[in-house]
């Protein structure tokens, strides 16, 4: 009789087009927007070298710092090199920000530098911050030479005449161009504000599946539907109709959460990582989370099936716009002002889940939420028990 009422169940479900679309269609066709939307956006933004001029005087030429970090900031044997530099008179360098052939020059006037721009745009700011780094590090090598300087004529070996004045200011100048801050980087991959939102509908098609919930304990009232009224009256348990409604529900749910998958892996080349087996884990939680909030709604209102479709829809909505989908960063606003609020939101947790992959060198926080959806799912599933044992009718 389980098998059998599972097979109806299923069968039902897959027929109403409108839940279907919900499921099924809705979060790859918002999906493929997303992909429209943002595929190009950090391609776009990555930053290209950058075209400048030096004026190439005595001063320059006299000036070791400027020449070694110019010419390693354009070495055109690195691919990561910032600037395409040309060593050019000041008359040469004026013409050619004229003709818009460089964005801004730089000249050395008795040791000072002096930044020659028509415009104030990122590349502009960029040539700025550089030779204000590249004077700040001067500035320390030259301390830095005072005091070897002297350590060394406080050694007793060297005086003032006979200390290889160069050869410090060489060596010291050395190690600071040498200095390099190392970052680990103890996550999968660079995690990028597009895949933010594709998190984000993972959570949401996880919340609709809310609606199939909400359909399949419609089914079973005596007030919402033919069908529920038979099942009031039949002789059969009701508890496993209802159970075998919610698990036919469930597998829909899946089934749709797995072609989302597969869409964004396949077609949209949506890369999730090495750890794609704990994505499917919370996702597959998260639905059970989204299934659960839609029986509690579906049990507590005491309305029409479209009223509750927009309620679950509604509720689906919010939790997914507090976890960033349609701003990135009002999840951060909200966890820095009103933490409460995404404590309880089951598509913060799903999304917070999917960030700690990242973020964290451990899964402590990812098992976090994996709990604290299967909490707030148990929660669910206890108003939806309590609220069907107290529904009563004084005729059918």
């Amino acid at each position: 009789m389980l098998i059998h009422n599972f097979k109806y169940a299923l069968k039902t479900l897959f027929r109403d087009k409108m839940l279907i679309f919900w499921t099924f269609a809705f979060p790859i066709i918002l999906g493929t927007f997303f992909n429209m939307s943002f595929s190009n956006i950090e391609n776009s933004e990555k930053l290209e070298i950058i075209d400048i001029a030096i004026v190439d005087n005595d001063e320059f030429q006299n000036n070791e710092l400027y020449k070694e970090a110019f010419k390693t900031l354009s070495d055109e044997e690195n691919e990561d090199r910032l600037f395409n530099t040309k060593y050019v008179t000041e008359e040469g360098a004026k013409k050619l920000l004229e003709e818009n052939k460089i964005i801004g020059f730089m000249i050395l006037e008795e040791d000072n530098p002096k930044v020659v721009v028509t415009t104030s745009g990122i590349n502009e700011t960029i040539l700025k911050y550089v030779v204000e780094e590249i004077t700040t590090n001067g500035q320390i090598v030259e301390s830095l030479m005072d005091k070897e300087i002297n350590k060394e004529l406080g050694s007793g070996v060297y005086n003032l005449y006979n200390l290889d004045y160069e050869k410090i200011y060489k060596n010291l100048l050395e190690k600071t161009q040498n200095q390099e801050v190392k970052v680990t980087d103890i996550s999968n991959n660079n995690l990028s504000y597009t895949m933010i939102e594709f998190y984000t509908l993972i959570a949401m098609a996880c919340l609709y599946g809310g609606i199939l919930g909400m359909v399949a304990i419609n089914k079973n009232l005596a007030n919402m539907s033919s069908n529920g009224k038979r099942v009031s009256v039949a002789p059969t348990p009701k508890g496993k109709v209802i159970f075998s409604s919610i698990l036919a529900s469930y597998i829909t749910q899946l089934i749709g959460l797995t072609l989302l998958f597969i869409y964004t892996i396949l077609v949209l080349k949506v890369d999730y990582g090495t750890n794609l087996p704990l994505i499917i884990l919370l996702g597959i939680v998260g639905s059970l989370a989204g299934l659960s909030m839609g029986l509690a709604i579906g049990t507590i209102l005491k309305s029409t099936e479209n009223v509750k479709t927009g309620v679950v829809i509604a509720v689906t909505m919010l939790g997914c716009f507090l976890s960033g989908m349609m701003g990135i960063t009002m999840k951060y606003i909200i966890d820095k002002n009103i933490p409460i609020i995404n404590k309880i939101n089951p598509a913060s947790m799903i999304t917070d889940g999917f960030y700690s992959l990242y973020y964290y060198d451990t899964l402590d926080r990812y098992y976090f939420n994996i709990a604290s959806l299967l909490i707030f799912a148990m929660i669910m599933l206890i108003i939806s028990y309590t609220s069907l044992r107290r529904q009563k009718y004084d005729s059918i």
